[in-house]
């Protein structure tokens, strides 16, 4: 970036061309000397150009320009700016109970849901993410960290059968607002997934959710499954797989107060548009705050203009003195 600090004092280089034109003037009344002959003097200068005699009224010109710019004080500036970033700590919370293997969304709900989650992760800028997973009871697969590939990676490896199966929904609440417990961010927030009931583990939801109010946590609920019935691959005793149809049972009220009591909302997803559509919703509601301040630090660069002046004027008395030196 460039300046000038004081840019009025740039309107005194219209004077300039009025100094030079009026030196010009004067220069040609200046006094003359007679001679009886001619013939000694008619050659003389005749080796020169015809204009050097205006070289040091030009260097004189350029010289206060020079100056002129250097009083104006040119000045160069360097833009910077401080981000100040408020994060958001956000805990993934994914059912893996049998349940999940429904499809009713495609491919079924835990691909679903693990999809959609590691593009919710992508997404986010200067927050960190954990992720907890629950069936018959609940562990944390990743603590909140800024490695989003980790995060990523373990949404990957979510699998039916690594928990033993159950639906525990208010332990894995509670193991993810334990997680947040230390957090210091300006916002904390649970992002919870189930396509079920609670039947399992010593914390119900609600006093899970009593736990996250007290510490500040939102929860956002999401029941994932259609409306009626789904379509669920089951191991065939005889060998194989087979498909059974199973009542979709998600506990909508449970999930709307828990949302309520914490400060969040409740979603349902009934296929894997709008699990995508609510997970968006979510991004907008958590955004990250970010602050950005601009300053300018501008340098003097007056040195340089100056010096030159100073040199084109060293250079003008030098030819006024030598090589265009005229006679009084």
């Amino acid at each position: 970036m460039f300046r000038f600090e004081d840019p009025l004092v740039l309107s005194l280089l219209l004077a300039i061309p009025a100094l030079f034109w009026f030196r010009n003037r004067q220069s040609r009344r200046g006094a003359t000397i007679r001679y009886s002959a001619v013939d000694a003097v008619r050659g003389a200068g005749a080796g020169q150009i015809r204009w050097a005699h205006r070289i040091p009224g030009l260097l004189r010109a350029l010289a206060l320009a020079a100056v002129v710019v250097a009083l104006a004080r040119p000045q160069t500036g360097i833009t910077s700016e401080n981000v100040r970033t408020e994060g958001i700590d956000i805990v993934l919370v994914l059912d893996v109970s049998s349940s999940m293997l429904a499809e009713d969304l495609e491919p079924n709900r835990l691909e679903a849901a693990k999809i959609v989650a590691a593009d919710f992760v992508a997404g986010r800028r200067n927050d960190r993410m954990g992720l907890v997973a629950f069936a018959g009871q609940a562990f944390t697969q990743a603590p909140l960290t800024f490695d989003y590939g980790v995060v990523q990676s373990l949404l990957g490896e979510l699998e039916i059968g690594m928990i033993e199966d159950g639906t525990a929904v208010g332990m894995g609440l509670a193991t993810a607002v334990k997680r947040l417990q230390a957090s210091d961010a300006a916002s904390k927030v649970v992002i919870l997934l189930t396509d079920g009931r609670s039947n399992r583990g010593e914390i119900g939801p609600i006093t899970a959710a009593q736990m996250a109010q007290a510490l500040g946590v939102r929860v956002y609920t999401i029941g994932a499954g259609s409306q009626g019935t789904a379509r669920v691959p089951v191991q065939d005793p005889l060998g194989g797989t087979r498909y059974a149809t199973m009542r979709v049972d998600i506990d909508e009220p449970t999930l709307q107060e828990v949302a309520a009591l914490t400060g969040g909302r409740y979603f349902r997803a009934t296929d894997t548009e709008s699990l995508a559509s609510i997970y968006a919703e979510i991004d907008e509601l958590e955004t990250t705050v970010i602050e950005i301040e601009n300053f300018t630090q501008f340098g003097e660069e007056f040195p340089l203009p100056l010096a030159l002046g100073f040199l084109l004027l060293m250079a003008e008395l030098a030819l006024a003195q030598t090589a265009l030196r005229t006679l009084p």
